[in-house]
């Protein structure tokens, strides 16, 4: 049971933002994943469905890509102005990256099956 609308009238950001927060990007209520990273076979609240999309290793990707890019910055950074000593350094930056890589991982799943719901791709088209 796919959606009314066609591909054409599906926004991007509005789906990408409701990915972000984890939501169906057709209603923004349905929760899309079911536990920490499966996503839903369908919208329990509009039944979009779901299980054609193809994440596979991209929001573990764009986590890597994001943490690095935040990290590493600042890691210098407290390195080169503070000189901290080197076990504290490593806990610190450790526990930030763990955290963040958690943070990011499931919302960053969520935007790429947004985003390929809102393009049609994968077969989210409502012309099947």
């Amino acid at each position: 049971m796919c959606s009314a609308e066609t591909t054409e009238d599906r926004e991007t950001w509005p789906a990408v933002l409701k990915g972000w927060r984890r939501k169906c990007p057709n209603c923004g209520s349905g929760p899309l994943l079911r536990g920490y990273l499966k996503v839903r076979d369908h919208c329990p609240v509009c039944r979009e469905p779901f299980h054609h999309h193809r994440a596979d290793d991209g929001p573990a990707y764009l986590t890597i890509l994001i943490v690095g890019h935040i990290m590493a910055p600042l890691l210098l950074t407290v390195f080169t102005t503070f000189r901290p000593e080197p076990l504290i350094l490593f806990t610190t930056f450790a526990v930030g990256c763990v955290a963040l890589s958690l943070y990011l991982l499931p919302r960053l799943k969520g935007v790429i099956v947004a985003f390929q719901w809102a393009r049609g791709m994968h077969g989210f088209s409502s012309s099947a």
